[in-house]
Protein backbone atom coordinates (compact mmCIF):
# COMPACT_ATOMS: atom_id res chain seq x y z
CA UNK A 1 0.00 0.00 0.00
CA UNK A 2 1.77 2.91 -1.34
CA UNK A 3 2.61 5.95 0.98
CA UNK A 4 0.06 4.88 3.98
CA UNK A 5 1.04 4.58 7.22
CA UNK A 6 0.16 1.68 9.73
CA UNK A 7 -1.34 2.97 12.68
CA UNK A 8 0.34 1.98 15.62
CA UNK A 9 -1.90 -0.21 17.60
CA UNK A 10 -0.21 0.96 21.48
CA UNK A 11 -0.18 4.55 20.28
CA UNK A 12 -4.18 4.44 19.26
CA UNK A 13 -4.86 2.49 22.88
CA UNK A 14 -3.12 5.35 24.26
CA UNK A 15 -5.05 8.30 23.29
CA UNK A 16 -8.28 6.31 23.59
CA UNK A 17 -7.14 6.26 27.51
CA UNK A 18 -6.11 9.53 27.96
CA UNK A 19 -9.26 11.21 26.24
CA UNK A 20 -11.48 8.69 27.96
CA UNK A 21 -9.46 10.05 31.78
CA UNK A 22 -10.19 13.44 30.04
CA UNK A 23 -13.99 13.00 29.97
CA UNK A 24 -14.01 11.37 32.74
CA UNK A 25 -13.34 14.61 34.75
CA UNK A 26 -16.64 16.37 33.31
CA UNK A 27 -20.11 15.63 34.91
CA UNK A 28 -22.27 13.59 33.69
CA UNK A 29 -25.26 14.58 34.96
CA UNK A 30 -26.82 18.17 36.36
CA UNK A 31 -26.01 16.69 39.97
CA UNK A 32 -22.75 16.25 39.22
CA UNK A 33 -22.04 19.46 38.40
CA UNK A 34 -20.00 21.91 40.17
CA UNK A 35 -20.91 25.48 39.98
CA UNK A 36 -23.07 28.24 37.89
CA UNK A 37 -26.21 27.60 40.04
CA UNK A 38 -28.52 29.28 38.50
CA UNK A 39 -27.88 28.19 35.26
CA UNK A 40 -28.22 24.82 36.31
CA UNK A 41 -31.47 25.26 38.08
CA UNK A 42 -33.03 26.74 35.10
CA UNK A 43 -32.12 23.94 32.87
CA UNK A 44 -33.25 21.21 35.00
CA UNK A 45 -36.81 23.16 35.46
CA UNK A 46 -36.85 23.28 31.72
CA UNK A 47 -35.69 19.48 31.04
CA UNK A 48 -38.08 17.93 33.57
CA UNK A 49 -41.28 19.90 32.05
CA UNK A 50 -40.23 18.92 28.66
CA UNK A 51 -40.15 15.29 29.49
CA UNK A 52 -43.43 15.43 31.21
CA UNK A 53 -44.64 16.49 28.14
CA UNK A 54 -42.76 14.56 26.01
CA UNK A 55 -41.63 17.25 23.68
CA UNK A 56 -37.92 18.13 23.08
CA UNK A 57 -36.34 20.72 24.95
CA UNK A 58 -36.38 24.42 23.28
CA UNK A 59 -33.07 25.48 21.86
CA UNK A 60 -29.95 26.37 24.08
CA UNK A 61 -27.70 29.48 23.87
CA UNK A 62 -24.47 29.15 25.95
CA UNK A 63 -22.45 32.14 26.20
CA UNK A 64 -19.18 32.31 27.91
CA UNK A 65 -15.00 32.67 28.01
CA UNK A 66 -13.48 29.12 26.63
CA UNK A 67 -13.73 26.23 29.06
CA UNK A 68 -16.21 27.43 31.23
CA UNK A 69 -18.19 23.91 31.05
CA UNK A 70 -20.25 25.19 27.24
CA UNK A 71 -19.82 21.64 26.18
CA UNK A 72 -19.74 19.45 28.95
CA UNK A 73 -23.26 21.03 29.64
CA UNK A 74 -24.28 20.53 25.67
CA UNK A 75 -23.59 16.95 26.81
CA UNK A 76 -25.35 16.50 29.88
CA UNK A 77 -28.44 17.64 28.56
CA UNK A 78 -28.37 15.24 25.83
CA UNK A 79 -28.13 12.74 28.49
CA UNK A 80 -30.90 14.30 30.83
CA UNK A 81 -32.93 14.39 27.85
CA UNK A 82 -32.51 10.19 26.93
CA UNK A 83 -31.66 11.18 23.14
CA UNK A 84 -28.71 10.99 20.97
CA UNK A 85 -25.90 14.29 20.74
CA UNK A 86 -24.64 15.43 17.42
CA UNK A 87 -21.90 17.68 17.61
CA UNK A 88 -20.06 19.81 15.46
CA UNK A 89 -18.64 23.93 15.18
CA UNK A 90 -19.20 27.01 13.38
CA UNK A 91 -16.41 26.66 10.80
CA UNK A 92 -17.19 22.83 9.72
CA UNK A 93 -19.98 23.98 8.14
CA UNK A 94 -19.28 26.02 5.03
CA UNK A 95 -22.22 24.92 3.30
CA UNK A 96 -25.93 25.05 3.53
CA UNK A 97 -25.50 21.42 2.26
CA UNK A 98 -23.41 20.90 5.07
CA UNK A 99 -26.22 21.51 7.15
CA UNK A 100 -29.19 19.80 5.34
CA UNK A 101 -27.71 16.14 5.78
CA UNK A 102 -26.49 16.98 9.65
CA UNK A 103 -30.31 17.93 10.02
CA UNK A 104 -31.88 15.39 8.32
CA UNK A 105 -30.04 13.19 10.02
CA UNK A 106 -31.12 13.76 13.36
CA UNK A 107 -34.02 11.20 14.90
CA UNK A 108 -36.50 13.06 17.46
CA UNK A 109 -35.71 14.74 20.85
CA UNK A 110 -31.70 14.51 19.32
CA UNK A 111 -29.17 17.36 20.94
CA UNK A 112 -27.43 19.00 17.98
CA UNK A 113 -24.79 21.18 19.61
CA UNK A 114 -22.64 23.77 17.61
CA UNK A 115 -19.80 25.40 19.08
CA UNK A 116 -18.71 28.36 18.46
CA UNK A 117 -21.92 29.44 16.55
CA UNK A 118 -20.92 33.01 16.14
CA UNK A 119 -18.76 31.75 13.24
CA UNK A 120 -21.48 30.08 10.88
CA UNK A 121 -21.58 31.70 7.38
CA UNK A 122 -24.95 33.59 6.97
CA UNK A 123 -26.04 31.49 4.08
CA UNK A 124 -25.72 28.48 6.59
CA UNK A 125 -27.57 30.64 8.79
CA UNK A 126 -30.56 30.85 6.34
CA UNK A 127 -31.18 27.44 6.31
CA UNK A 128 -31.27 27.34 10.21
CA UNK A 129 -34.34 29.70 10.65
CA UNK A 130 -36.54 27.32 9.68
CA UNK A 131 -35.37 24.58 10.73
CA UNK A 132 -35.29 26.02 14.13
CA UNK A 133 -38.73 27.66 14.62
CA UNK A 134 -40.82 24.98 12.02
CA UNK A 135 -38.40 22.00 12.16
CA UNK A 136 -38.37 21.96 7.90
CA UNK A 137 -35.95 22.82 5.30
CA UNK A 138 -36.63 24.37 1.75
CA UNK A 139 -35.18 22.44 -0.77
CA UNK A 140 -34.39 24.75 -4.08
CA UNK A 141 -34.39 23.03 -7.84
CA UNK A 142 -33.31 23.94 -10.96
CA UNK A 143 -32.12 27.73 -11.17
CA UNK A 144 -34.00 30.84 -13.13
CA UNK A 145 -37.63 30.48 -14.05
CA UNK A 146 -37.76 26.58 -13.79
CA UNK A 147 -36.57 27.25 -10.20
CA UNK A 148 -39.09 25.00 -7.30
CA UNK A 149 -39.15 24.98 -3.89
CA UNK A 150 -40.23 21.97 -1.79
CA UNK A 151 -40.44 21.93 2.40
CA UNK A 152 -38.65 19.14 3.83
CA UNK A 153 -39.86 18.09 7.22
CA UNK A 154 -37.59 17.20 10.18
CA UNK A 155 -37.74 15.35 13.46
CA UNK A 156 -38.20 17.84 16.02
CA UNK A 157 -34.80 18.24 17.96
CA UNK A 158 -33.02 21.08 20.32
CA UNK A 159 -29.83 22.84 19.29
CA UNK A 160 -27.73 24.09 21.81
CA UNK A 161 -25.37 26.31 20.58
CA UNK A 162 -22.04 27.46 22.31
CA UNK A 163 -19.96 30.79 21.70
CA UNK A 164 -17.40 33.08 23.01
CA UNK A 165 -19.09 35.84 21.45
CA UNK A 166 -22.93 36.50 21.42
CA UNK A 167 -22.61 40.03 20.50
CA UNK A 168 -21.47 38.73 17.01
CA UNK A 169 -24.60 36.52 16.71
CA UNK A 170 -27.19 38.06 14.22
CA UNK A 171 -30.01 38.65 15.80
CA UNK A 172 -32.47 36.58 14.02
CA UNK A 173 -30.55 33.94 15.06
CA UNK A 174 -30.08 34.98 18.67
CA UNK A 175 -33.89 35.43 19.39
CA UNK A 176 -34.75 31.65 18.03
CA UNK A 177 -33.16 30.22 20.90
CA UNK A 178 -35.62 29.65 23.45
CA UNK A 179 -33.02 29.53 26.38
CA UNK A 180 -30.38 32.27 26.82
CA UNK A 181 -27.70 31.09 29.38
CA UNK A 182 -23.81 32.78 30.36
CA UNK A 183 -21.99 31.25 32.17
CA UNK A 184 -19.40 32.94 34.98
CA UNK A 185 -16.21 32.57 35.99
CA UNK A 186 -15.47 30.64 39.13
CA UNK A 187 -15.14 31.15 42.42
CA UNK A 188 -12.19 30.08 44.05
CA UNK A 189 -14.04 27.98 46.53
CA UNK A 190 -15.66 26.48 43.71
CA UNK A 191 -12.40 25.29 41.94
CA UNK A 192 -11.35 23.70 45.17
CA UNK A 193 -14.38 22.04 44.40
CA UNK A 194 -13.60 20.67 41.20
CA UNK A 195 -10.36 20.15 41.69
CA UNK A 196 -11.00 17.55 44.68
CA UNK A 197 -13.77 15.65 42.63
CA UNK A 198 -10.73 15.46 39.86
CA UNK A 199 -8.21 13.76 42.49
CA UNK A 200 -10.51 11.29 43.68
CA UNK A 201 -10.94 10.65 40.08
CA UNK A 202 -7.44 10.90 38.69
CA UNK A 203 -6.37 8.96 42.17
CA UNK A 204 -4.04 11.65 43.25
CA UNK A 205 -3.01 12.42 46.69
CA UNK A 206 -3.83 16.04 47.69
CA UNK A 207 -3.90 17.92 50.43
CA UNK A 208 -6.37 20.98 51.50
CA UNK A 209 -3.38 23.93 51.07
CA UNK A 210 -2.50 22.21 47.67
CA UNK A 211 -5.89 22.09 46.48
CA UNK A 212 -6.83 25.55 47.50
CA UNK A 213 -3.04 26.21 46.09
CA UNK A 214 -4.29 25.36 42.18
CA UNK A 215 -7.79 26.77 42.60
CA UNK A 216 -6.25 30.07 43.31
CA UNK A 217 -4.15 30.15 40.15
CA UNK A 218 -6.96 28.28 37.50
CA UNK A 219 -8.26 31.87 36.52
CA UNK A 220 -11.82 30.60 37.57
CA UNK A 221 -11.82 28.35 35.36
CA UNK A 222 -12.39 24.60 35.75
CA UNK A 223 -10.66 23.27 32.53
CA UNK A 224 -7.61 24.93 33.52
CA UNK A 225 -7.90 24.28 37.03
CA UNK A 226 -7.63 20.14 35.44
CA UNK A 227 -4.97 20.83 33.58
CA UNK A 228 -2.80 22.66 36.42
CA UNK A 229 -4.23 19.94 38.60
CA UNK A 230 -2.71 16.86 35.84
CA UNK A 231 1.14 18.95 35.62
CA UNK A 232 1.08 19.05 39.14
CA UNK A 233 0.33 15.51 39.41
CA UNK A 234 3.30 15.14 37.42
CA UNK A 235 5.67 17.05 39.61
CA UNK A 236 4.62 15.82 42.71
CA UNK A 237 5.42 11.88 41.19
CA UNK A 238 9.26 12.97 39.88
CA UNK A 239 9.80 15.72 42.08
CA UNK A 240 7.97 14.78 45.22
CA UNK A 241 6.74 12.17 47.11
CA UNK A 242 3.46 11.47 44.97
CA UNK A 243 1.42 13.84 47.21
CA UNK A 244 0.25 17.30 46.22
CA UNK A 245 1.08 20.00 49.09
CA UNK A 246 1.01 23.62 48.91
CA UNK A 247 4.91 23.99 48.39
CA UNK A 248 4.51 21.26 45.31
CA UNK A 249 2.04 23.17 43.98
CA UNK A 250 3.83 26.28 44.17
CA UNK A 251 7.07 24.82 42.26
CA UNK A 252 4.81 22.99 39.71
CA UNK A 253 2.60 26.63 38.94
CA UNK A 254 6.47 28.16 38.91
CA UNK A 255 7.46 26.11 36.17
CA UNK A 256 4.33 25.93 34.19
CA UNK A 257 4.74 30.15 34.28
CA UNK A 258 1.57 30.69 36.64
CA UNK A 259 1.47 33.20 38.87
CA UNK A 260 -0.11 33.56 42.76
CA UNK A 261 -2.97 35.19 40.22
CA UNK A 262 -3.13 33.11 37.89
CA UNK A 263 -1.32 35.28 34.97
CA UNK A 264 0.25 33.53 31.93
CA UNK A 265 3.49 34.40 30.09
CA UNK A 266 0.93 35.68 27.51
CA UNK A 267 -1.25 37.47 29.87
CA UNK A 268 1.92 39.81 31.31
CA UNK A 269 3.02 40.19 27.69
CA UNK A 270 -0.21 41.72 27.02
CA UNK A 271 -0.25 43.89 30.31
CA UNK A 272 3.37 44.99 29.59
CA UNK A 273 2.64 45.61 25.86
CA UNK A 274 0.06 48.45 26.82
CA UNK A 275 1.85 49.77 29.52
CA UNK A 276 5.23 50.02 27.96
CA UNK A 277 5.09 50.20 24.22
CA UNK A 278 1.55 52.02 24.52
CA UNK A 279 2.12 54.03 27.45
CA UNK A 280 -1.03 52.95 29.40
CA UNK A 281 -3.34 52.98 26.59
CA UNK A 282 -5.49 53.23 24.76
CA UNK A 283 -4.87 50.38 22.52
CA UNK A 284 -6.46 48.17 19.82
CA UNK A 285 -6.87 45.12 19.43
CA UNK A 286 -5.24 44.71 16.34
CA UNK A 287 -2.25 46.65 17.57
CA UNK A 288 -1.41 44.59 20.39
CA UNK A 289 -1.44 41.40 18.52
CA UNK A 290 0.82 42.57 16.04
CA UNK A 291 3.17 43.34 19.00
CA UNK A 292 2.40 40.13 20.72
CA UNK A 293 2.40 38.02 17.57
CA UNK A 294 -0.31 36.69 18.91
CA UNK A 295 -3.97 36.16 16.95
CA UNK A 296 -6.12 38.84 18.13
CA UNK A 297 -8.79 36.21 18.47
CA UNK A 298 -6.62 34.51 20.94
CA UNK A 299 -6.27 37.54 23.10
CA UNK A 300 -10.29 38.71 22.77
CA UNK A 301 -11.63 35.29 23.74
CA UNK A 302 -8.75 33.94 26.25
CA UNK A 303 -6.88 36.55 27.69
CA UNK A 304 -8.75 39.60 27.43
CA UNK A 305 -11.85 38.44 29.75
CA UNK A 306 -9.90 37.35 33.17
CA UNK A 307 -7.73 40.62 33.07
CA UNK A 308 -11.07 42.75 32.59
CA UNK A 309 -12.46 40.41 35.33
CA UNK A 310 -9.66 40.92 38.15
CA UNK A 311 -9.70 44.90 36.71
CA UNK A 312 -5.91 44.67 35.21
CA UNK A 313 -7.94 46.47 31.88
CA UNK A 314 -10.48 48.34 30.86
CA UNK A 315 -11.84 48.64 27.40
CA UNK A 316 -13.15 51.93 26.24
CA UNK A 317 -13.98 52.85 22.36
CA UNK A 318 -10.71 53.78 21.41
CA UNK A 319 -8.99 50.51 22.69
CA UNK A 320 -7.63 48.75 26.15
CA UNK A 321 -6.09 50.49 28.89
CA UNK A 322 -3.87 49.17 31.80
CA UNK A 323 -5.73 50.34 35.49
CA UNK A 324 -3.49 51.52 38.29
CA UNK A 325 -3.82 47.68 39.94
CA UNK A 326 -2.37 46.64 36.22
CA UNK A 327 0.65 49.37 37.55
CA UNK A 328 0.85 48.12 40.92
CA UNK A 329 1.10 44.40 40.28
CA UNK A 330 4.15 45.24 37.77
CA UNK A 331 5.49 47.80 40.55
CA UNK A 332 5.24 50.96 37.75
CA UNK A 333 4.83 54.31 38.36
CA UNK A 334 1.95 55.80 36.25
CA UNK A 335 3.09 58.05 34.27
CA UNK A 336 0.36 61.31 33.70
CA UNK A 337 2.36 63.07 30.90
CA UNK A 338 -0.21 61.96 28.60
CA UNK A 339 -3.31 63.17 30.55
CA UNK A 340 -1.54 66.70 30.74
CA UNK A 341 -0.79 66.31 27.30
CA UNK A 342 -4.65 66.00 25.90
CA UNK A 343 -5.74 68.44 28.73
CA UNK A 344 -3.38 71.28 27.64
CA UNK A 345 -4.03 70.69 23.88
CA UNK A 346 -8.12 71.08 25.01
CA UNK A 347 -7.47 74.22 26.81
CA UNK A 348 -5.68 75.18 23.23
CA UNK A 349 -8.56 74.47 21.51
CA UNK A 350 -10.80 76.45 23.97
CA UNK A 351 -8.66 79.55 24.18
CA UNK A 352 -8.65 79.81 20.02
CA UNK A 353 -12.22 79.32 20.11
CA UNK A 354 -12.47 82.37 22.24
CA UNK A 355 -10.94 84.43 20.03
Amino acid sequence: MGGEIPMDKTAASSSEEQIEEFWDLRPKRLSEYIGQGRVIESLRIAIEAALERGDPLDHVLLHSPPGLGKTTLAHIIAREMGVNLVTSSGPAIEKGGDLISILTHLERGDVLFIDEIHRLSKVVEEFLYPAMEDFSIDFVFDKGAHARSHRYRLEPFTLVGATTRSGLLSAPLRERFGLFRRLDFYTTEELSCVVSRSAQILKVSIDDEGRDEIAKRSRGTPRIANRLLKRTRDYAQVRGDGVIHRMIACEAMELEGVDEMGLTDLDRGFLEAIIHFYKGGPAGIEALAATLQEESDTLADVVEPYLLKIGFVTRSPNGRKATDRAYEYFGVQKQPGRKKQLSFSKFKKNEARGR
